[in-house]
Parts: C-alpha cells; sequence; structure tokens
C-alpha cells in the first residue's frame, strides 16, 4: 500500500504484545484502528495510546474463534468507519505438552483461536477490503508455522493452517488490489508463555526465563509488518531464528528438523525425551 494515511485497520489481539505494537505502528503511521479482544481493560489502553498519537480508535469485545460475533464485529467496523482497509489477524493462544496429552478441548480451543479467528477475520473482512483502492491482510502464524516441534502439536497444526490459508489467499488475490502478508515471529516478549497451558509444571517458568532473556521487542514485529504492508511483502520473517529454521527445513529437511527440534525446544525449556 503507498499510503496508510487516513487508511482503516482492524488488529485482533490488540490488548498486548504483538497486537499492541502494532496497532500503535499503525496509528503512527497514520490509520485510525478498529481493536479487537476479549481483555477490555488491555483495549482501552490500547485505545488511549492510539489517541495519544492524534488518531481515531474504537474497542470491541470480540471472540474471534466466533463466526457470528466476527460477523457483527464486519457490519459495526463499516458502520463507524465507513471502510477497511488493513486487517491484522493476530490472535493466538498455545498449549505446551506431548500429543497423548492433550484432549479434544485442548485442541479445539487453539485450533479456534489461531486458526478459527484467522480464517473468521478473513472470511469477514475480505469483501470490504475488496471495495477498498488498496488494501492489505496480515496474518500472524509463527515460526512454529514452518517446523513441527515437538510438544507443541495443537500450536504448530494451527500455525501451519494459517500459513496455508495465506499462501492461499495470496495466490488467489494476486491480481487484486489486495496484498496478502503472512508473518513468522520467532521468540517474541510477549504474554503468550504466561497465558499458556503447560502440562509440566517444569517447564514454563524455564520457557518464560527464556523468552525474558533473549526475546525480541514486539515493536520489532510491528515494524517488519507495517513495512510489509507498505511494500506488499508477502512473507515475513523475524528475528534470527525465524531465518535459520526457515534455512535449515529448506536445504536438509531431515536434518534440519532435527536441529530446529532442538534449538526450539531449548527455547520452551523442554527437552525431546520429556516429549517421548
Amino acid at each position: 500500500m503507498k499510503k496508510l494515511v487516513a487508511r482503516t485497520a482492524v488488529v485482533t489481539g490488540a490488548a498486548h504484545g504483538i497486537g499492541r505494537a502494532t496497532a500503535l505502528a499503525l496509528a503512527e503511521a497514520g490509520c485510525a484502528l478498529a481493536l479487537v479482544d476479549l481483555d477490555e481493560q488491555g483495549l482501552s489502553e490500547v485505545q488511549a495510546l492510539v489517541e495519544g498519537v492524534g488518531r481515531e480508535a474504537k474497542t470491541y469485545r470480540v471472540d474471534v474463534s466466533n463466526a457470528g460475533q466476527m460477523d457483527a464485529l464486519a457490519r459495526d467496523v463499516v458502520e463507524d468507519f465507513g471502510g477497511v482497509h488493513i486487517v491484522v489477524n493476530n490472535a493466538g493462544i498455545s498449549v505446551t505438552g506431548r500429543f497423548e496429552e492433550h484432549t479434544s478441548e485442548d485442541f479445539e480451543r487453539v485450533m479456534g483461536v489461531n486458526f478459527g479467528g484467522v480464517l473468521n477475520g478473513c472470511r469477514v473482512f475480505l469483501p470490504h477490503l475488496r471495495r477498498a483502492d488498496e488494501a492489505h491482510l496480515v496474518n500472524i502464524s509463527s515460526v512454529f508455522g514452518i517446523v513441527g516441534v515437538a510438544g507443541q502439536s495443537a500450536y504448530c497444526a494451527s500455525k501451519f493452517a494459517v500459513r496455508g490459508l495465506s499462501e492461499t489467499l495470496h495466490e488467489e488475490l494476486a491480481h487484486t488490489r489486495v496484498g496478502v502478508s503472512v508473518v513468522h515471529p520467532g521468540c517474541i516478549q510477549t504474554n503468550i508463555v504466561k497465558s499458556s497451558t503447560f502440562y509440566d509444571d517444569q517447564t514454563q517458568p524455564k520457557a518464560l526465563d527464556y523468552f525474558a532473556r533473549y526475546g525480541v521487542s514486539p515493536g520489532l514485529v510491528a515494524r517488519r509488518i507495517v513495512r510489509a504492508i507498505r511494500n506488499n511483502e508477502h512473507r515475513v520473517l523475524v528475528t534470527r531464528e525465524a531465518f535459520l529454521l526457515d534455512w535449515m527445513r529448506r536445504v536438509a529437511p531431515e536434518s534440519g528438523n532435527r536441529v530446529a527440534n532442538r534449538i526450539m525446544q531449548r527455547m520452551l525449556g523442554i527437552k525431546l525425551e520429556d516429549v517421548m
């Protein structure tokens, strides 16, 4: 997109982390913001930040996994702002543990938010993006959408699904005015580890420590997202481990996958034998 000033952007998962940073970065670039999350207090804080840089912001308490609520969200946003130019599908949750420890409810919940939320966001807003003179769709995947990691079956499945949907939409919309980006962040200092479900009590503190020591700021991801929107970049890798894992997976799929698992398990504070 050549122009971001006076555009309307929808950001899901906007109350914290990457969503919050992206909302603020888009506001600083000139956008009005439709902020979507379940955390009303967090939404109010982000609204104040956006308004603090002189941009309009409205908040919407919505469960992105609920198709009916997302249908209503699209209607409300278009009524409030008159149209939509940018959508960032960002909301996400995680469960860590062996596949055999996960319940069907674990998979339904993670897939419902991480993939269902993206699917719903694309479905309800794409018709409005198609009506704009230029528009952009951003879906947040992960390094876990590049490589399958032991102990992350639900999360990886959801993020691979986001990647597949995004690549398909990129091809289908290639000759339209709607750009599509899929973003693969690595280790980012967000609340996702703190808010995740862990089946091993020893794992979460290790993961929290690793992310606190080595994670990069959500602001870095936000800046890359804004750049991707401006330059119509499709595939966006963020952090060193994202580039490394992507390279290893391409040049040596099998051995690269094993090395990638070692790296990611260290990041999560788990050992391969713990998930065997």
